[in-house]
């Protein structure tokens, strides 16, 4: 990110003249924006060697082994409904966006999930839109995962996460939660760990408590295809994006087996509510996968 103001129009408010500003290329941006916790520097991405292992580990110093059970290159006709629910079977969607299986295709080798707008004798009351929603049908405790993708330039969230909710235990890792079409939040990397309820073997957590935290990239992120990593094992959970790791955290409570989700939707926290104008976006995944490691 190359860092300068440059003057771009003037505005008259209470009858004095303002100079706005823009930001573009001049000098490297080192110091976080407010709300940042750091700043990923082009130079801190890896470049791809071959396809067989995580981005950020080509020479597989870690031992990683392909979960084909897990992992899905999307390029068949149709999705692998043995692998995915084409649609969220325990949630309707974050209103006003309602899950749909119509909302998601195979095309040209990638996933794609797409907006429609519906009639309100089409969806459930106080769903005025539809998204795409698919999660696997079994859970994976542990290992890297990994997903190439380019988020939706329309105000909906486009996720890649892990989660799974039961009556004693429910917990969810967001590896990718971004919202990039929306002002103030084009360079935002999101990453977030929730435990909304622990069994007492696993912290007996009784109320929710979630750990967030966010990260400026030096590019619009909806721009262009990135790749979004996460290690998870019994002592350490780490983030990465383009094979960097920009964030590691203690594994203290994330010990449940869970299943992989990919989504668009809506979520006021985003401020991604949404506009009619922006539908034909969409959000394309070109893969999902799983490794763990040799015992």
């Amino acid at each position: 990110m190359k860092l300068i103001l440059k003057a771009t129009m003037k505005a008259m408010v209470s009858g004095l003249s303002l100079t706005l500003c823009t930001v573009s290329d001049a000098q490297e941006l080192t110091v976080p924006p407010p709300g940042y916790t750091a700043i990923i520097q082009k130079s801190d991405l890896v470049q791809r060697q071959n396809q067989q292992f995580p981005l950020s580990d080509q020479n597989n110093k870690g031992k990683w082994v392909l979960n084909s059970q897990f992992t899905d290159e999307f390029d068949g006709q149709i999705l692998d409904t043995q692998r995915w629910h084409p649609t969220n079977p325990g949630w309707k969607g974050r209103e006003p966006t309602f899950f749909h299986k119509d909302n998601t295709r195979l095309e040209g080798g990638e996933l794609v999930m797409s907006i429609n707008q519906h009639g309100d004798t089409e969806l459930p009351e106080g769903y005025t839109h539809s998204s795409g929603f698919i999660k696997t049908k079994e859970r994976v405790l542990y290992g890297y995962f990994e997903s190439e993708a380019k988020l939706m330039d329309a105000p909906w969230v486009s996720g890649f996460w892990l989660t799974m909710g039961t009556k004693e235990w429910w917990t969810e890792i967001d590896i990718q939660e971004n919202c990039p079409c929306v002002d103030g939040q084009r360079h935002d990397i999101n990453s977030n760990l929730h435990v909304f309820r622990s069994p007492k073997e696993h912290g007996n957590v009784k109320k929710h408590f979630s750990d967030s935290k966010k990260y400026y990239h030096p590019d619009e992120i909806q721009k262009d295809y990135h790749v979004w990593g996460l290690e998870w094992n019994e002592d350490v959970i780490r983030f990465f994006i383009d094979g960097f790791m920009f964030r590691e955290v203690e594994n203290t409570h994330w010990h449940q087996p869970l299943t992989i989700n990919v989504n668009n939707e809506s979520n006021k926290w985003f401020n991604a509510l949404p506009d009619d104008n922006r539908t034909d976006e969409e959000y394309r995944v070109k893969y999902v996968r799983v490794w763990q490691q040799r015992q």
